[in-house]
């Protein structure tokens, strides 16, 4: 069963835009909430990661953090670990 990745972003977040590339590299299918348009998104995401920045990244429900963060698992090789890729 794959991990259930939720990213918290904007659209127009070059960070945001950046982490969802890479997941859709890998082929990862993720829920991407828009912290602008869906009602007390960017709330739930403060209290889930304390941070206030975009993106946030979550997979399942373990706090990743952002966009630096995603990319540095990746390099290490723990992104795939953690995605069951």
């Amino acid at each position: 069963m794959s991990p259930r990745v939720v990213l918290y972003g904007t659209p127009f977040c070059n960070h945001c835009v950046s982490a969802r590339m890479l997941l859709e590299s890998k082929d990862v299918v993720f829920e991407d909430i828009n912290v602008m348009m869906t009602p007390g998104a960017r709330q739930d995401m403060e209290l889930k990661s304390g941070r206030r920045t975009v993106p946030q990244i979550f997979i399942d429900d373990e706090h990743i953090g952002g966009n630096e963060e995603l990319r540095a698992l990746d390099v290490a090789g723990d992104l795939n670990k953690k995605l069951g890729l």
